[in-house]
Parts: structure tokens; C-alpha cells; sequence
């Protein structure tokens, strides 16, 4: 899909610095409040839909993106080739300008079965003291402005609040939890928390009772670290891949960059158990999204097209940059490379043990 021609280029996304219990049935729920409606293109019954979290990485410059990039080429364009979702990061920091939204939306125009999923805006999940004094209506009037234009075109297809791993469970913190969630209950909501004391039923119970969907992550088991799950509360299924990068998950030393605690690629191995979490997961709900964040030279990309791949039971489509830093996604490209590589496979194989 050729990027269109624009009066003016399209913001970027920015990046950020950044136990299996029971499964609550939610395909017998009613629709969800806040406009969980399918998108006008969606096919019926169960949708489940793969991709990265951002697409503006300057690392992904000549591995997920060409190096030399045609006039009006834009990442989003680029990637709604390959994916039918993407995780907004952006709107963690700041929120969307309705502008933007309808820019990106015309991006992605390419691909009918596109949604995007968006994260809320920090004030209101990482700077709780101030949101609890009082996020003003102009605080939210700014969120909401950006993500009804997204709603408006069918292509919102969850709102992510995701919060800290110091946001633990508390008596004070469900209470602030439930007012966040009642303040937005008009989208469809995921929650993502991340210290294992919300590993409760009275958690599944809470968001349930909201309408809002559980976000079940894989990250470093660090202590109180929030085991992998396959949860599912609202008709919203959400799953999110961190990677695993125990040595620097929670390092403050200023010498390691910050994309190193996302710099993880996962083996098919450590991807099998999550494939069968997905799946029990879409069992219960009507729309499913799995967002990889491993994002560093692009192997949220690999991983995602991987269990694109596996989970759709298909060969899929990949990126011709990609492919010759992970030879590996050879075994999934449903064409050949575009031309000849000029190294042998063993060393290419070699490249990427060493990265």
C-alpha cells in the first residue's frame, strides 16, 4: 500500500522510555458500554488481531523500515501492511490531537481490518497524587478529543491504563481504579497492572463489574512481579509481551540506554505457552489483542509476525529489511526475498545469535 501524498507530514508515534487462573466467560456478556462496537469492516464472530506497541524507533531504521525511504513514506503506512493493529504509545505522554488521529487514520485507510489500541495518558495512571487532587475536565476533555475521533471511524479498539509496578493493591487504589474506570467507562477499557497483589479473584470481579478488559502480560518475574496470565473480564481479550530482560527490567544505572530493558528477542519456545494463553483467551471474548513491546531493532516485529504466523496458521507477509537481520522469519514469508542475499545463510544466522 503506497503512502499517500500529504500537505503535511503525519506526527510520529513516540516511543517511551519504557499465574493462570480462571477465565471469566465474557462471550455471554452484553455489548460493552462505552462503544466496544464492532469496527463497520470487522467480520463477524471472534477478531483477533497481532502487532507492535509504536512504530517510531530510530533503532528500526534498516531493519523494520528500508533504509532509504520513498518520498511520503510514513511508519504507520508501512506497518498497517503487515499488521492489522497497533498499540498507540504516544498518548501515554501526551494526549492525541484530533488532528493526528484523523492523519493516522488515513494512514492506515490501506488496510479495511485495521484498528488501533491506544494507551490513556500518564496523569491519569502514573501521576495518581495529582489526578486524585483533580485531572482537570480540560485533562480529560483533551484526552477524549483525540480518541472519539478514532471511535467515530470504528477503529478504537481498546483503551489501554497501564500502570506502574509501585501501583499496588491497596484499599485506596481500587477506590481510585473504580473512579478512573467509571470516569471512561464509554470506551472499551483493558487495565494493566503489573505487582502480583492484584493476582485476586476480587480483581477479575472489579473489572468485571466495570465492563473493563485485563490485560495479561509477560515481563521479568522479579520479586512481586505479576505472573503471565489468560484472563479475560470484558469481551475486550488484550495480551502484551514485554520481553525479558531480567538485567536491566528495573535498573536506574544512567550507563544502560533505556531501550536496553526492551531489547529481547523471544525463542518459539518461550512463544508456545502464550500461544495457548491467546487461545484460551479468544475463547472468551470477541476481540483479541496482542501487542508485542520488545521493541529494540525491531523484534516486537519478528515476534509479532511470528504469532501471526502460528496463531492465524499462515504464511505472512514480512518486511524485506527484517528479514535479513532474522533469517529465521524466512520459514514464514509467504514470498521469497526480494533478491538474493550476499552472504551465506550461516553467517546471517551467526548476525543475529550475536545481536
Amino acid at each position: 500500500m503506497p503512502p499517500r501524498k500529504r500537505k503535511a507530514p503525519a506526527p510520529a508515534d513516540t516511543p517511551g522510555p519504557q499465574r493462570t487462573t480462571g477465565v471469566h466467560d465474557a462471550s455471554d456478556d452484553p455489548p460493552h458500554r462505552g462503544g466496544t462496537r464492532e469496527s463497520p469492516t470487522a467480520s463477524s464472530g471472534h477478531n483477533l488481531r497481532i502487532g507492535p506497541a509504536g512504530w517510531s524507533y530510530p533503532d528500526w531504521a534498516g531493519y523494520v523500515y528500508p533504509s532509504r525511504r520513498p518520498r511520503n513514506f510514513h511508519e504507520a503506512a508501512y506497518l498497517s501492511e503487515f499488521f492489522d493493529t497497533i498499540e498507540i504509545n504516544t498518548s501515554f505522554y501526551q494526549p492525541i490531537k484530533p488532528e493526528s488521529a484523523k492523519q493516522w487514520l488515513d494512514l492506515v485507510s490501506g488496510n479495511r481490518n485495521f484498528v488501533f489500541t491506544a494507551k490513556l495518558w500518564q496523569r491519569f495512571t502514573h501521576d495518581i497524587a495529582s489526578a486524585t487532587s483533580g485531572a482537570t475536565a480540560g485533562d480529560e476533555r483533551a484526552v477524549r478529543a483525540g480518541f472519539d475521533m478514532l471511535r467515530a471511524a470504528g477503529k478504537l479498539g481498546a483503551v489501554l491504563l497501564q500502570f506502574p509496578f509501585s501501583f499496588h493493591r491497596t484499599k485506596e487504589t481500587l477506590a481510585y481504579l473504580s473512579a478512573v474506570l467509571l470516569r471512561f467507562r464509554d470506551y472499551p477499557l483493558v487495565v494493566e497492572v503489573r505487582h502480583d497483589t492484584w493476582n485476586s479473584p476480587e480483581t477479575l470481579a472489579l473489572l468485571h463489574e466495570h465492563g473493563a478488559g485485563i490485560c495479561n502480560i509477560d515481563q521479568p518475574i522479579i520479586g512481586r512481579s505479576l505472573a503471565p496470565s489468560a484472563e479475560a473480564t470484558s469481551p475486550v481479550g488484550y495480551v502484551r509481551l514485554h520481553g525479558r530482560r531480567y538485567d536491566t527490567w528495573f535498573s536506574d544505572d544512567e550507563n544502560v540506554p533505556s531501550h536496553e530493558r526492551y531489547n529481547y528477542l523471544y525463542s518459539n519456545e518461550e512463544l508456545e505457552p502464550w500461544i495457548a494463553r491467546v487461545r484460551k483467551v479468544s475463547q472468551h471474548t470477541h476481540n483479541t489483542f496482542v501487542v508485542t513491546n520488545n521493541h529494540f531493532r525491531g523484534k516486537a516485529v519478528v515476534n509479532a509476525l511470528q504469532l501471526i504466523s502460528i496463531l492465524k496458521n499462515k504464511k505472512t507477509k514480512v518486511p524485506e529489511p527484517l528479514r535479513q537481520h532474522y533469517p529465521q522469519l524466512d520459514e514464514i514469508a509467504d514470498q521469497p526475498p526480494a533478491e538474493p542475499t550476499l552472504f551465506p545463510m550461516a553467517d546471517r544466522r551467526n548476525e543475529t545469535k550475536n545481536q
